[in-house]
């Protein structure tokens, strides 16, 4: 019997994971971009209202939410999360029940995700140098942003959408552009600790 969409076995079983792990990111960021969405609701009520994730002076959704860079669009930038994660979402559900979409929506999919990929790099970017504070939920939508953006990325390369060298192809179909995804997320991290230390927390 053969698999759904016309894949064998093997493959399907490797789309499934890729697809899964973007589901996984694509739930989380959704779960950010409404908690956010709230929030934004909440300021627009009361500027000096305060959130369970203002944790320290540095660590602070109202301090973020409260600027420019919060609303470059005259909106909260937590509408665009929600509409970018149900996309996702959309995507990854057929994906794992084996879908086959036309190469151009894939290619627009990975066109999309790599605009939001940006924006989300610039509003950490932001926070980071501009700011001097950081939302959890933002941070938390930047990596998830990260994961979804290299899943759809890995899967349009292995499957070809992408052109790629062969020596690209099979990089990505052994697994190993998890360690480049890791490496930024790692920097990110790193950039945390290096720039703010124990005054995450404090």
């Amino acid at each position: 019997m053969s698999a759904p969409g016309g894949w064998d076995d093997r493959e399907l079983r490797w789309r499934r994971r890729t697809a899964v792990e973007m589901a996984v990111s694509g739930v989380l960021g959704l779960i950010a971009s409404l908690v956010l969405s709230i929030e934004a609701w909440r300021l627009a009520q009361d500027s000096s209202a305060t959130f369970a994730c203002d944790v320290s002076s540095v660590l602070s959704c109202s301090t973020v939410a409260l600027t420019p860079q919060a609303q470059v669009f005259g909106f909260p930038n937590a509408f665009l999360g929600i509409l970018f994660e149900s996309v996702v979402l959309a995507i990854s559900v057929a994906l794992f029940a084996g879908v086959r979409f036309p190469r151009w929506y894939m290619l627009g999919a990975n066109l999309l995700y790599t605009v939001a990929l940006v924006f989300a790099y610039w509003l950490f970017s932001q926070s980071y140098f501009v700011i001097h504070a950081l939302c959890p939920w933002c941070l938390l939508i930047t990596a998830t942003t990260t994961l979804v953006f290299a899943g759809l990325t890995r899967i349009n390369v292995r499957e070809g959408v992408i052109p790629a060298a062969p020596a690209v192809r099979r990089f990505v179909g052994q697994g190993l552009d998890w360690a480049i995804t890791g490496l930024v997320l790692f920097v990110i991290a790193a950039m945390l600790v290096a720039g703010y230390g124990v005054d995450l927390l404090s």
